[in-house]
Order: structure tokens, then C-alpha cells, then sequence
């Protein structure tokens, strides 16, 4: 019986992963993924500086992550011109400073749950492929901690945000090439049902 070294069983949980993703990709069909279809790290609807672009900028709203949203309002989150509708905050290399141009999507989030006390949030921490994955889970967790003190200092009660780092584990965009590492160092907005 022929054993399997550490390295061999990294190559091939990476080919199934990348089969999954391009399986999980073809049964998409023609819609659009905000996660990857614009240069940059910009949200859907969202310019460089975290501003709407417009219901005529072509790009269309990611919807995933408002299953814990009331119906009545989940067209604030899909307005591009609403600074609910940025539900990703991007980091820069190595840190865990929230960007200034995130400013007014946070405040308006936090202002949201405070609105809405029996809304919970999920902020899920996220880092690019480099470094290992111990310092990698621990970054995710500080960016994730990093914006969940900036949502509850905007109004939304402790009780209302978990926090969770899946470190490099679940990228937004597969390559290595600095446009995909940008877009992976992120914290995502998750609004649960729980």
C-alpha cells in the first residue's frame, strides 16, 4: 500500500479545490460575480474611494450574504448609490488598518443594527496566499476585530457582530498576480439569520 507525502497531499487538495471552483463556476452560468469581474478591490457599485458608481455602471450587486436581511430591505443593500451595499472592506499588505474610504460604509452599517436589534452580522476576516497559515488566520481575525470595534462604535451592539478568520483559505479571487492578492485581503459582511 503506497503512502502519500504531506507535499503530494497539498498538490492534490489543490487540484480538487480548483476542479470544485471551476465546476462551481460553469454551474454559475452567464451571471456576473462581483468577485472578480472588475480590476481592483472596489465592492460592486462601489469606485475606488467606497463611493455608488450608479445603476449605469454595468456591474451587478452581490446578493449573497443578506439572508439574515428583511425582505423590505434588502433593496437598501443592493442600491449601488447606498453605502450598504459595500459589504467588503480591503486591506492593505500586512495590516489591519481599516481604509478611510471605508468610513461611511461602516457608520452606515452600525447605524443599520442599531436600527434594527434583532439583525446579527457576520464579519468574516480574510488575507492573501503569502505567509503562513497560523499568521494568516491570526491576520484575518485582527482585520475582522479591527471592523468589528468600528460597526459597534457606530451603533450596533456587541452582541449583534461574531467575528470568524478563514486566514487564506477562502480567496474572492484565485492567482497570484497583485490585482487577486489585493482582493483577497478583505473582511466580508455576512448578515445571518442567527
Amino acid at each position: 500500500m503506497g503512502h502519500i507525502s504531506f507535499g503530494s497531499r497539498r498538490q492534490v487538495l489543490l487540484a480538487a479545490t480548483l476542479v470544485a471552483a471551476a465546476l462551481s463556476l460553469t454551474a454559475c452560468g452567464g451571471n456576473k460575480n462581483v468577485r472578480g469581474d472588475a480590476p481592483g478591490m472596489p465592492q460592486a457599485g462601489m469606485n475606488d474611494q467606497g463611493q455608488g458608481q450608479g445603476m449605469g455602471s454595468g456591474r451587478d450587486i452581490d446578493v449573497r450574504g443578506l439572508e439574515g436581511i428583511p425582505a423590505e430591505d434588502r433593496h437598501l443593500f443592493t442600491d449601488p448609490n447606498n453605502p450598504l451595499s459595500t459589504r467588503t472592506v480591503y486591506f492593505d499588505l500586512d495590516s489591519s488598518a481599516i481604509p478611510s474610504r471605508f468610513s461611511q460604509a461602516i457608520q452606515a452599517h452600525g447605524q443599520y443594527l442599531a436600527n434594527h436589534p434583532n439583525v446579527n452580522l457576520r464579519l468574516e476576516g480574510n488575507t492573501d496566499e503569502r505567509g503562513t497559515r497560523e499568521y494568516n488566520v491570526a491576520l484575518g481575525e485582527r482585520r475582522a476585530d479591527s471592523v468589528k470595534q468600528a460597526v459597534v462604535l457606530s451603533g450596533a451592539s456587541a452582541g449583534q457582530v461574531t467575528t470568524i478568520s478563514y486566514g487564506e483559505e477562502r480567496p474572492a479571487v484565485l492567482g497570484q498576480d497583485a490585482e487577486s492578492l489585493n482582493k483577497n485581503r478583505r473582511v466580508d459582511f455576512i448578515y445571518t439569520n442567527n
